[in-house]
């Protein structure tokens, strides 16, 4: 694989070049290098000379600091109002109904962290899309689903047709978060995001379904069905939107082409709700056992769509160790070290606790920096110097 067309030289940090000039990297194509006047930040070498363009290090420009911490967001602050007080009387009257509605969250939870072993998303990212998923997602979901049901007088009608949409469509609203953020790089960050602003919706939801269950004494059954038997259905449904607004990053289109994505996630959702019905309506245990099958297909196809996705994202990054070595001036075993999960966790076992941080950040800086590389056009110059800027640093 040959080197992708150099980016032009960006227009931000722009500081006059020192007066002393020393000799230029040899041979060297347009790029980042660590800045010979300073080596805590990169400066870019035209191809030809130095120019004063530089990342990694404050500029003196003064930035706004956010007004909330990273986990939280205006959207989430405002659902959380009136959402806490109605977990805070759950928990009261069925404490046990807030408990139980917490495994799913011991099931599913590790396997989206290993999904995300490679380019892990920064935790406060993960516990935002948990939040939304919860807060904003729920809430939302509740007034638009009860008022459907009551204006439609149907309970499967809500089911059917309206949950799915609505559902769908706030847990989506997590993962354009991110995306505004610029922590959605490709498929798999998508996948994460879509899986946990999923599962935040899924233990919010699971609260009141068991809450219910216990005044209609189905409590145990409702948790075995939904808990035990199907705790992926809400991360499946939403994995569809995840996937196709992963893939409209990747290839650098605009979020509405990732349309169908949505629609699978709302088609798949009423489908599964309508089976579901029927099941209760008709009282068929032939229709329950045919919808768990169902289910167990598409959790065991998904499960393998993400370990192929998963292998060819390692094995991409370790194609492109040698031009990100080379273009950003770091040992080539090093980066080999932090693109191989099984290499990075030893290395991090080896530092201590203070340093391991710093590692998993420089690990997911060179890891986004490779996935710029991975199309047939060469990176935006303002996405590379902002993950160079990540890395400088991640390494200082």
């Amino acid at each position: 694989m040959g080197m992708p067309p150099p980016p032009r030289a960006p227009a931000w940090s722009a500081q006059p070049p020192p007066p002393a000039v020393p000799p230029p990297p040899t041979r060297r194509p347009s790029g980042w290098f660590v800045d010979p006047w300073a080596s805590d930040q990169w400066r870019w070498w035209d191809g030809s000379s130095w120019t004063g363009h530089v990342a990694g290090r404050d500029t003196g420009k003064q930035k706004r600091e956010p007004r909330l911490p990273s986990f939280l967001s205006p959207p989430i602050v405002a659902a959380a109002i009136p959402s806490i007080p109605l977990i805070g009387f759950i928990l009261v009257v069925v404490p046990l109904a807030i408990a139980l509605g917490f495994v799913p969250l011991l099931l599913v939870a590790p396997v989206l962290l290993w999904m995300d072993r490679l380019e892990p998303e920064p935790w406060s990212e993960r516990v935002h899309a948990f939040l939304w998923g919860a807060f904003v997602a729920g809430l939302i979901s509740l007034i638009f689903n009860t008022l459907f049901a009551t204006i439609t007088g149907s309970e499967t009608a809500a089911a059917v047709i309206s949950a799915p949409f609505i559902e769908e469509l706030t847990k989506a609203g997590a993962i354009v978060w991110a995306v505004r953020r610029k922590h959605v790089d490709g498929v798999m960050d998508g996948l994460t995001y879509a899986g946990w602003s999923a599962l935040g919706f899924a233990v919010i939801e699971d609260f009141s379904y068991f809450w219910l269950a216990e005044d209609e004494n189905l409590l145990f059954e409702t948790f075995v069905g939904r808990a035990l038997f199907t705790p992926f259905a809400h991360p499946l449904f939403t994995a569809w939107t995840g996937l196709a607004i992963g893939l409209a990053v990747r290839r650098r289109r605009p979020l509405i082409t990732a349309w169908w994505g949505l629609a699978l996630a709302m088609a798949s959702h009423a489908a599964w709700n309508g089976a579901l019905s029927l099941a209760e309506d008709e009282g068929g245990a032939v229709v329950t056992v045919v919808v768990l099958i169902g289910f167990v297909i598409l959790f065991l196809a998904t499960a393998i769509g993400v370990m192929v996705l998963r292998r060819r994202d390692r094995q991409r990054l370790m194609e492109l160790s040698p031009l990100i070595a080379q273009r950003y001036q770091l040992p080539l075993d090093r980066v080999l070290t932090l693109v191989n999960p099984r290499d990075r966790r030893r290395a991090r076992k080896a530092l201590p606790k203070a340093k391991r941080k710093a590692l998993d950040a420089e690990a997911g800086a060179v890891a986004r920096l490779g996935m710029l590389f991975d199309h047939d056009t060469a990176p935006a110059p303002a996405d590379e110097a902002r993950l160079v800027s990540q890395l400088a640093t991640a390494r200082r």
